[in-house]
């Protein structure tokens, strides 16, 4: 039986798309946080589902304008979950409550470390972290990137954080938002693809059902044989495009297309866009 994964006391302030994702791994059997897990979200609603979850504190915003701070103080690892417009209000509000040793993890796109620990007490650690929502599967992959304030140690518990839900990739801060137009936005572009082949299937006379089955059993079988392959996606591209043949001609028209110019445009707008929401909102 494999060792469980053990880890401190949890606070996730904020459990939209990617605080529920973390979430999902955290909950595991195989993991054990000590002190539990206590949770924050706006609704009484969600945070009433998200009791029934074992091991779990869920708060309610509406009910306990506090819920955040009270969910902070005494946890050992705080990830800052909410919208980045959200954060610096969030964390001049949590601040005093943050027990010296804390690791604050940012998971909110686009806001630097630097703001983090400009606001934050010098005695909690920072670590920015782009997660993604393959997560919720188990199929994550998250960018992380130390502060200057954290050590190797709290990288290595933050990484263990993120493992219970898929790969962890250590990058300098530096590279974090480009990482993010790739492995945050890149599940919707890759379901983008998705959703135009199966439209080509359907126009080529297929049921829905059918083009559904075609087209993501061909994506997720592409997707295991690269991560089981000792071969790029270049070479295994290539051994199924034989010569002149079906697939080569079909490849013809995408490079036509410009297909890598349109995928450098989309992920170049997808920064310009991801340090527009981290820059300071005018008063």
């Amino acid at each position: 039986m494999a060792t469980p994964t053990r880890l401190p006391r949890i606070a996730i302030l904020g459990t939209g798309s990617m605080g529920g994702a973390i979430l999902t791994g955290l909950v595991r059997p195989e993991v054990e946080v000590d002190g539990g897990i206590t949770v924050t979200n706006r609704s009484r609603e969600k945070a009433e589902a998200l009791a029934q979850l074992p091991g779990v504190t869920s708060l309610a915003l509406s009910d306990d304008p506090d819920a955040n701070r009270r969910a902070a103080a005494g946890a050992a690892i705080v990830l800052v979950a909410v919208k980045p417009a959200m954060v610096p209000d969030l964390l001049r509000e949590i601040a005093d409550v943050l027990a010296p040793g804390t690791i604050v993890v940012s998971v909110a796109a686009g806001v630097t470390v630097a703001t983090f620990e400009e606001i934050l007490p010098e005695h909690v650690s920072v670590i920015r972290s782009m997660p993604n929502t393959p997560s919720i599967v188990g199929r994550g992959l998250a960018g992380v990137s130390a502060g200057s304030r954290s050590s190797a140690e709290d990288l290595a518990v933050v990484r263990s954080v993120f493992e219970t839900v898929g790969a962890v990739l250590e990058v300098p801060e530096s590279k974090l938002d480009a990482l993010s137009t790739i492995s945050g936005s890149g599940p919707a572009y890759v379901f983008y693809l998705i959703e135009e082949f199966t439209r080509t299937a359907i126009g080529k006379g297929f049921t829905p059902e059918e083009a559904d089955l075609l087209v993501s059993q061909t994506f997720l079988g592409a997707a295991e044989l690269l991560v089981s392959s000792d071969k790029t996606a270049e070479e295994l591209r290539i051994q199924v495009t034989s010569p002149k043949g079906t697939t080569e001609r079909a490849i013809a028209v995408l490079e036509a297309a410009g297909l890598e110019r349109t995928f450098t445009e989309a992920t170049d707008a997808a920064l310009a866009r991801s340090r527009e929401l981290a820059a300071p909102t005018p008063s």
